[in-house]
């Protein structure tokens, strides 16, 4: 059921990111990127100096209201999906690696560590890069539980799979963005605190 789900959900929501997330992977040097991602201590960009993305999928026919708010170095995300007719509703956050047409190389690392705390709702994490040309970009969904407390989850890039394409391995020298997307096919609220995002 899960996988349906996220299969569903993908489909949708990843083409949308295309304009954030894609580049040509021929025209720009990757360099090295340090650990930090995003500790939010500022209101609009993140650790990296890039500023952060918000989508969701009123962009598709959707009526889905998503608020954001940064409080002493916490995100919180919150609001009602309500999808398109026939679709899975969805919320992005979107957190850039690199300015817009550039990607950078996170390979000395072994993935991507959150330190979350989750309310309600459904999500996924995807490493977005500039190899995957048909949109089907590395995901895996972020399991936490829903205890009131902040949890540290670690996602390794070999656990993130493309949800139809063949399996090909992530390749990490390309990576332009990591997106965080509450996701649900009924009506349904959703709620998370993030309060740090890294490479490990």
């Amino acid at each position: 059921m899960m996988k349906s789900l996220l299969l569903s959900a993908a489909k949708l929501i990843i083409p949308v990111l295309v304009a954030l997330a894609v580049s040509n992977p021929y025209d720009v040097h990757a360099e090295s990127v340090g650990t930090l991602v995003d500790d939010f201590s500022h209101t609009t960009t993140n650790s990296l100096g890039h500023e952060r993305q918000f989508m969701n999928d009123t962009l598709s026919g959707g009526k889905t209201h998503a608020e954001e708010q940064i409080t002493s170095g916490v995100i919180h995300l919150s609001g009602k999906i309500v999808p398109p007719r026939g679709q899975p509703g969805w919320s992005s956050a979107i957190l850039p690696l690199a300015p817009f047409g550039e990607h950078q190389d996170v390979s000395n690392y072994q993935g991507i560590r959150l330190r979350i705390k989750l309310n309600h709702g459904n999500l996924t994490l995807s490493a977005n890069s500039t190899e995957i040309t048909n949109f089907d970009y590395h995901t895996a969904p972020l399991v936490v539980k829903t205890d009131g407390e902040f949890h540290d989850v670690e996602v390794p890039f070999a656990s993130m799979k493309r949800m139809w394409s063949e399996q090909v391995a992530l390749n990490t020298k390309t990576i332009t963005s990591l997106s965080i997307v509450a996701f649900s096919l009924q009506p349904a609220d959703y709620s998370f605190e993030v309060d740090e995002v890294t490479f490990y």
